[in-house]
């Protein structure tokens, strides 16, 4: 597999190999969710069966007739998007255990590990799970890549804890634009395994497959150009506070269509919502999200940008440089197998005081400041003494910036450059 792009989850999925009797890979589309298990079986020198829902007639019989459906792959299968036949999992659930049965009781035969699930709709994929296969799956979420896996570099979460940073390798030092054109491109895998694809195609059969296959069993058939007109709008609002409000009278769709919406694009992993932090000791915060998308390129083309050059010197250039940023550190939690909304949030409060991530680890709290410039000044860290009234320790704060290396920036505040993260 030579152009195959090592993924961080590997190690964790080759410790469930076996151990788990069935495996579950969340993510969007093309995110690498098949491809990662098929490394898998390349590694461990297995053959594993695969079948797509994405196939009608393999959907049909799943849900038709999932018994039938079962026994004509046989074990050990790949299931891909199999949330079109959710009925699926009772008869998944009946094999494994009739399997543990035969374990104990037959003739000894370890169960291993029999079903491998993926799916692209994390609300119904979860509540089916949770019902069905409660300790009986493992489960992994996978985003589209990290700088670190494009650049095939170790990755670990991201903290912003000074003594870390220090211990951390940088990947490759990268100039404005090449950050840029990387930022235009975005992360999916058949982006960087393709070198002679059309992007803008790559992006509108994307955006297609995703409205058509994801989106349209969700929402009524006649608001699928509203639904484009609403996903654009919120790329233009990427690094922003979601406000439905705003939305509404953009589109013309009331506040509550927004807020379900928003809620899709985050249950089928094309956003993340960064939420606020919330303390006693602190009062008048703002409680909405923040929004960002977890791939730049597809924010750049929803935003109608046609090159890198003219979405670096754009006005645009700022929130899609922070939406990289933070799609960077929360793919580094997930990846990592940790749930980034435990430990990123941000701060904002109504007289305007701001700080654009917070990181709570091991109960301590660093505050953060993302900057599109290589020399940011102490203006900088003007709202860092807030986080003394969360009553957490704080052992220093950082500047992610475009600087080539770190620098203090004053006894206990530092400039962290962006190939640390």
């Amino acid at each position: 597999m030579s152009n195959y792009i090592h993924r961080t989850i590997e190690n964790r999925l080759e410790e469930m190999y076996d151990n788990f009797p069935s495996i579950l890979i969340t993510g969007s589309r093309q995110s690498g969710k098949s491809t990662v298990l098929q490394y898998l079986t390349t590694v461990k020198n297995t053959t594993i069966n695969e079948v797509s829902l994405d196939d009608l007639n393999e959907r049909t019989l799943a849900i038709e007739d999932p018994e039938t459906f079962l026994r004509a792959h046989g074990v050990p299968l790949i299931i891909d998007e199999f949330q079109y036949a959710p009925n699926l999992l009772s008869y998944i659930k009946l094999a494994i255990d009739e399997a543990r049965k035969n374990e104990m009781f037959g003739d000894g035969k370890k169960v291993g590990t029999l079903y491998y699930l993926t799916g692209s709709q994390v609300f119904e994929t979860m509540e089916n799970i949770t019902e069905s296969l409660a300790g009986r799956v493992g489960i992994i979420d996978l985003y589209p890549l990290s700088t670190r896996e494009i650049y095939n570099s170790s990755e670990e979460i991201f903290v912003p804890d000074i003594n870390i940073i220090k211990n951390k390798r940088p990947i490759k030092y990268e100039y404005m634009n090449n950050l840029f054109e990387r930022i235009f491109k975005g992360s999916y895998p058949e982006l960087y395994k393709n070198k002679n694809i059309n992007l803008e195609a790559f992006y509108s059969s994307y955006l297609r497959t995703y409205i058509e296959r994801d989106v349209r069993k969700i929402i009524n058939i006649q608001d699928e150009p509203k639904f484009l007109k609403f996903i654009s709008s919120l790329a233009a609002r990427t690094g922003q506070e979601f406000n439905a409000s705003d939305i509404s009278r953009e589109i013309g769709i009331d506040s509550e269509t927004v807020t379900k919406w928003t809620g899709i694009l985050s249950n089928t992993y094309i956003i993340f919502l960064l939420q606020p932090h919330m303390n006693n000791n602190i009062g008048r915060i703002v409680k909405r999200p923040k929004i960002y998308f977890m791939d730049t390129g597809l924010a750049c083309y929803l935003t109608g940008y046609v090159s890198s050059e003219t979405l670096q010197k754009s006005n645009y250039s700022g929130q899609i440089f922070e939406t990289y940023i933070i799609s960077e550190i929360v793919k580094s939690y997930t990846n990592n197998q940790r749930d980034p909304k435990k430990h990123l949030y941000y701060y904002r409060d109504n007289n305007g005081k701001e700080i654009d991530l917070l990181v709570i680890y091991e109960d301590n709290i660093y505050p953060v400041e993302i900057k599109k410039n290589a020399n940011p000044d102490k203006s900088a860290l003007k709202n860092f003494n807030i986080v003394e009234k969360f009553e957490m320790n704080s052992p220093n704060g950082a500047v992610i910036c475009l600087t080539k290396n770190i620098h203090p920036i004053d006894d206990k505040n530092y400039m962290i450059p962006i190939e640390y993260i």
